[in-house]
């Protein structure tokens, strides 16, 4: 009886003591972490030292302002307190220095550093490493390799089918008219910029702005905006393993997977397109490739092709930044518009005095129209598409204040302004006068530097087709009940849609 007993025991004891091991060691990683956490904190507190901030929590940090969904708001606030920049707590152990301030703005975007790999290396499954997220020399290859496809003898062409894309669009607004006079337009605008990339950039024919795989693109990409955005500022979703294992984790899994199956259709589509002797002939003869054909006709420098990640990966990439910063712009600029009829109006007669009731607009127009120029400009200052870019300092830093910072750092290049205080709040084509001073970077609505976006031609002829064409057909005004709500995410969004009131012109 007591041998059996005893041979009970002995497996007790050993999972006891299994037990007690694991549970010491789980102590000593749980210690050790917050050693780790503690120390780093501390580093980063003596880094920011000659910066000031609004109060934070020692853990999670500046979550009160990105929680009261006023953190443009909040921005701006600091801008009047703070002067030039101020540190932003994600969490405890993680601080992003904000910069709004255009000399320090300068010398940020002057320096080859990397992209912040803190933020951006979420948006890789999603986007995959194409120019956005590409650092060093195989950034500078691709760079060079897709410079061509924004030579002005590209973009000349597409601006027929720009103007071609927004008037399916209004003629969709006119027949919604008749059911009612407000509209929520950020939607539409959106499908009609994914319409103008495919076929500028992608050689694809046809309407697409009433596809239904257009549509799900578009759902997925606006859940991908606020998912990514999401993940970022939360602490517990770093870790690819356990964001894998939420339900936040899966929706994204999900919309990338629906993003893909967009993009692997437009890249198979053209690949069998050049199968056909003929479409070969065209290419050979042309002077200029556009995007996707430079991307399936390129060498790199070991003589290869791009790999089918890496076509797909800058595929994906233009695919959003071609849509959706341009569909924020769009939408944002006729907002401004509808809330200053007087500016409003007198763009309009800018453009009929030089298109006349017909609709056709050409490149040579886009340099004509001067004050909706000024107009475009001034709505982009006050709603940047893009609300700010990150980087990670590759070496120290000390700014024209005497300020500095050290290596690893983390910067945001928030959105800037060539004012203080109240004047920045209005809406003032005057400020972009021909005549008018500004620093150099008081205003960079496409970044700047040597990483400043590679299509920002292509996006403000967009710009000015979308909003010429618009003011000819549609007298726009606010809806005095859907005041749009500025909301920062990759990129500049509204919480509760942009409603417009439209009257169609005679």
């Amino acid at each position: 009886m007591s041998v059996s007993l005893l041979s009970l025991t002995r497996p007790l004891d050993t999972v006891s003591g299994f037990l007690q091991v694991a549970s010491l060691l789980g102590l000593a990683l749980l210690l050790l972490k917050a050693a780790q956490f503690y120390w780093h904190r501390q580093w980063l507190l003596k880094a920011i030292q000659q910066f000031p901030s609004p109060p934070s929590h020692w853990f999670f940090g500046h979550r009160q302002e990105f929680q009261k969904g006023r953190e443009l708001q909040e921005l701006k606030k600091r801008t009047e307190k703070y002067p030039c920049a101020s540190p932003r707590w994600l969490w405890g152990s993680r601080v992003s220095l904000v910069v709004y301030d255009p000399d320090y703005m300068r010398m940020i975007l002057g320096r080859s550093d990397p992209k912040s790999d803190g933020s951006y290396r979420l948006m890789a499954p999603w986007i995959g490493y194409g120019l956005l997220l590409l650092n060093g020399e195989i950034w500078f290859q691709h760079r060079r390799m897709l410079t061509p496809a924004f030579h002005y003898d590209i973009l000349k062409p597409y601006v027929r089918l720009m103007a071609d894309s927004v008037q399916v669009m209004l003629d969709k607004w006119e027949e919604l008219l008749t059911q009612n006079s407000h509209l929520e337009i950020f939607e539409h605008v959106s499908l009609m910029t994914l319409d103008t990339i495919m076929k500028c950039a992608f050689s694809y024919q046809g309407n697409h702005q009433a596809d239904r795989n257009s549509q799900a693109y578009i759902q997925a990409i606006r859940d991908l905006n606020n998912l990514v955005f999401a993940r970022v500022r939360n602490v517990f979703y770093q870790k690819d393993i356990f964001y894998g294992l939420t339900s936040e984790g899966r929706r994204n899994h999900k919309a990338c997977q629906l993003a893909h199956e967009h993009t692997d259709r437009v890249i198979k589509l053209r690949k069998a397109q050049l199968q056909d002797e003929g479409e070969l002939e065209k290419i050979r003869n042309k002077r200029h490739l556009d995007f996707l054909d430079i991307l399936l006709f390129a060498k790199m420098e070991n003589g290869r092709g791009l790999s089918d990640k890496d076509l797909r990966a800058e595929v994906d990439t233009f695919m959003f930044e071609g849509h959706d910063t341009t569909a924020s712009g769009i939408s944002w600029i006729l907002y401004a518009l509808a809330t200053h009829p007087e500016h409003q109006q007198r763009c309009r007669e800018e453009i009929q005095s030089l298109l006349g009731d017909g609709a056709s607009i050409t490149w040579e127009h886009l340099d004509q129209m001067p004050y909706t120029t000024m107009c475009i400009k001034e709505a982009l200052r006050l709603y940047p598409p893009v609300p700010g870019v990150g980087r990670e300092l590759s070496k120290p830093i000390t700014f024209p204040d005497g300020r500095s910072l050290p290596r690893g750092m983390e910067e945001g290049a928030g959105p800037t302004y060539p004012d203080t205080g109240v004047a920045i709040q209005v809406f003032d084509p005057s400020r972009f006068a021909p005549d008018a001073s500004r620093h150099s970077h008081a205003f960079l609505p496409f970044s700047g530097g040597s990483r400043n976006c590679i299509g920002q031609h292509f996006a403000m002829n967009e710009l000015k087709v979308a909003v010429a064409l618009t003011l000819l057909r549609f007298e726009l005004a606010p809806d005095p009940f859907r005041i749009p709500v500025p909301t920062p995410r990759i990129v500049l969004m509204s919480k509760n849609g942009i409603h417009l009131h439209l009257r169609k012109l005679l």
